[in-house]
């Protein structure tokens, strides 16, 4: 069974924009050889970052986009 998707609005949540393009830029940056891993330790540093009471990627993102 299929699903319609013409009348379905995706929207992107609010600082996921910011939040990849964070990302795409340090890959530009880098050039890891294994985007895959490279990505996974990037998002682990900003989780740690966050948990630490450090700044919250997606947060500061979203206001940002507002």
């Amino acid at each position: 069974m299929s699903v319609a998707s013409a009348n379905t609005k995706m929207r992107v949540p609010a600082g996921f924009r910011n939040l990849l393009e964070g990302l795409a830029r340090e890959v530009l940056r880098e050039q890891p050889t294994n985007v895959v891993a490279f990505a996974a330790q990037y998002f682990q540093k900003l989780l740690e970052q966050r948990e630490a009471g450090g700044t919250d990627p997606v947060a500061w993102g979203a206001m940002l986009e507002d």
